[in-house]
């Protein structure tokens, strides 16, 4: 027998986000997002409420990137959420994160993060939060491929546990997509 939980945000795998992007003054700043997903084909869409610093940059800049928070830099991508760039400008220093400045958009990419996507905004909703990126470039570390392939094994993303209030790392190869579901036919 399921059991209710009534009306929650409870999703699984909640993909866990580090949004990056420049003020005004071309200051990096970031924060960490776990609302978020595939928005439409090499489109993102996540929700960002409009008091984040990060909101009112991407408004600015109309640019940012979306680094996928990994394994070996929990802490450091816990603390881009926990603080506000409202209260602490410095925050990526302190959280240990180093960045360059995209290739492809006017925005920051986050140097210890080996997975980047960098985005152009489409449209964000003050109302909601709600906001849809356009997928410009994909960029990986080598030390994350294989067969010039994203490998997850190596990446190690990190996922949200909403219900727990933990990170989880994603498992292991469970199935083959559009090819396990042939053995019904």
């Amino acid at each position: 027998m399921k059991k209710n939980f009534g009306k929650q945000t409870f999703l699984y795998p909640m993909p866990v986000f580090i949004i990056a992007t420049y003020d005004e003054n071309g200051n990096a700043n970031a924060m960490n997002a776990a609302w978020g997903g595939v928005h439409d084909t090499n489109q993102i869409g996540i929700c960002i409420a409009p008091e984040h610093k990060t909101a009112e940059n991407l408004l600015k800049r109309k640019a940012f990137t979306v680094s996928i928070a990994d394994v070996a830099n929990v802490v450091a991508c816990d603390y881009v959420g926990i603080i506000s760039g409202n209260d602490e400008p410095d925050k990526l220093k302190k959280a240990g994160f180093t960045v360059s400045a995209s290739s492809f958009v006017d925005a920051p990419v986050i140097n210890e993060l080996p997975m980047c996507l960098e985005c152009e905004l489409v449209s964000y909703d003050v109302k909601t939060g709600c906001m849809v990126g356009n997928i410009i470039n994909v960029s990986a570390e080598e030390s994350v491929l294989t067969d010039d392939k994203i490998d997850p094994a190596k990446l190690e993303p990190i996922t949200y546990d909403p219900v727990n209030h933990t990170y989880r790392k994603l498992g292991e190869i469970v199935g083959k997509a559009f090819s396990d579901g042939k053995q019904i036919k």
